[in-house]
């Protein structure tokens, strides 16, 4: 009895350390990605397949959370709406800790294997299953008020602009999971489609709301269907309201926007760009998330970029100042991006 005392204490770490092991990892794909995101945002709560939002790990002293963890293609992946920052599990521990890309990997294979030998991995059983998103099915054409005229006007864009890239007024649009689960219908005053010359709706805009202002439906670069290629210059804003507000200076550009200032344009239309227009740049928001954009496509696609100093982005400026007062500004600096 007095022999089995003392052994007991000498089999028990082996035996977890052998259940243990069989779970360690070797690379970082062998990692799950939502124990990344738990691990290195400090979540309570438990990623299942679901998506969710968080403050910024890059601003932390931000009020409005701009943090997204979503699933695509069954992994975790993130935006960061605040920074510009987004891409894989591996990426974000990169950019936490300014580290290379292997170092990155390194450090979370460590990292997940200690957890493993604390033993904890076996007692997180879960069921991962993507969350059924909403999707736009439908929406309700409305005519156009005063009270739209009062609000594109102040771009200084009139209602022929508004008809050239068909963006039209809408009265509602329907909401339904993919899954068919479930509906919600939505209203309210200044509500516009953004839409393709055959009608299919591709972003709703709500610049009344404070949150989630537009809502994607479908991947488009923006301007597409109103290119000529008959001009020598193309600019590349930041929203598809810059680049109407943009026409009215009577520039010889044309204009595209990609989905947001945060995606890049894929290499196919770049490259495709770059052999239909002499000169090509961006010109983005007047913020840190428009000037890292800027770089973005300087470093992808050698494009040089314009950031306007004055209002945060180019239809506000209008807006604040007037297109006389923007343009004395603007011009000097598109003729220089431009050049050749």
């Amino acid at each position: 009895m007095e022999r089995g005392v003392h052994l007991l204490p000498f089999f028990i770490p082996k035996l977890l350390i052998m259940i243990s092991t069989k779970q360690l990892v070797d690379g970082p794909k062998d990692v799950p990605s939502y124990w990344i995101f738990e691990f290195y945002c400090n979540l309570s709560e438990r990623l299942t397949g679901q998506d969710i939002k968080i403050k910024s790990l890059f601003k932390p002293d931000e009020r409005t959370p701009s943090f997204c963890i979503y699933v695509r293609d069954n992994v975790y992946r993130f935006k960061d709406f605040s920074t510009g920052m987004g891409g894989s599990a591996i990426d974000l521990v990169q950019y936490l800790f300014n580290f290379t890309l292997n170092q990155a990997a390194q450090k979370v294979i460590c990292d997940y294997n200690e957890y493993v030998l604390t033993g904890k991995l076996n007692n997180d059983l879960r069921e991962f299953k993507k969350q059924a998103k909403y999707q736009v099915r439908d929406y309700t054409k409305r005519g156009w008020t005063k009270q739209d005229a009062d609000f594109w006007t102040q771009f200084c864009i009139d209602s022929d602009t508004l008809n050239n890239y068909n963006v039209i007024p809408i009265e509602s649009y329907s909401m339904v999971k993919e899954d068919n689960s479930d509906k919600i219908v939505i209203t309210g005053p200044n509500l516009y489609g953004y839409t393709r010359i055959d009608g299919t709706i591709y972003k709703v805009y709500q610049p009344k709301v404070t949150e989630h202002k537009f809502f994607k439906v479908k991947n488009y670069i923006q301007g597409t269907d109103q290119l000529k290629f008959n001009v020598p210059n193309l600019v590349i804003c930041s929203s598809l309201k810059d680049a109407m507000c943009l026409t009215k200076f009577g520039y010889n550009t044309e204009v595209v926007a990609p989905d947001s200032e945060n995606s890049l344009i894929p290499n196919g239309a770049m490259s495709m760009y770059k052999i239909k227009y002499k000169a090509i740049c961006t010109l983005f928001d007047n913020d840190e998330a428009g000037i890292k954009a800027a770089q973005k496509y300087q470093e992808q696609y050698d494009i040089p970029g314009v950031i306007l100093p004055m209002s945060k982005d180019l239809s506000d400026s209008v807006r604040d100042y007037g297109i006389p007062e923007t343009r004395k500004v603007l011009h000097p600096l598109l003729k220089e991006a431009l050049k050749k």
